[in-house]
């Protein structure tokens, strides 16, 4: 789990800003997070604040604001059943 949080995740957005801005030729001016944690701690509020990078946060506990990812979470949730089912795992699985 340490890529979710800490050190770790700092660097690989790091990585990712570079191959992104490189590619697309454009600057990340915003990122916005649903106040999980993985994007909200010290290392991350200075490097914004730094390269002028505006942190957009979801309201809490409102889920129906990631839109997009929590489609493809319950999509993904409803393929592993399916194949749960098909296969006659155990359902705690």
């Amino acid at each position: 789990m340490d890529f979710l949080f800490g050190a770790s995740n700092f660097s690989h957005f790091k990585i990712f800003r570079k191959r992104v801005e490189k590619e697309k030729g454009l600057s990340i001016l915003r990122i916005r997070s649903d106040r999980g944690g993985e994007f909200v701690n010290q290392l991350f509020m200075t490097y914004y604040d730094e390269n002028g990078i505006k942190h957009e946060m979801a309201s809490p506990r409102t889920p129906q604001q990631n839109g997009v990812i929590e489609r493809r979470n319950r999509t993904l949730q409803e393929m592993a059943r399916i194949m749960i089912s098909e296969y006659g795992l155990p359902q705690y699985l």
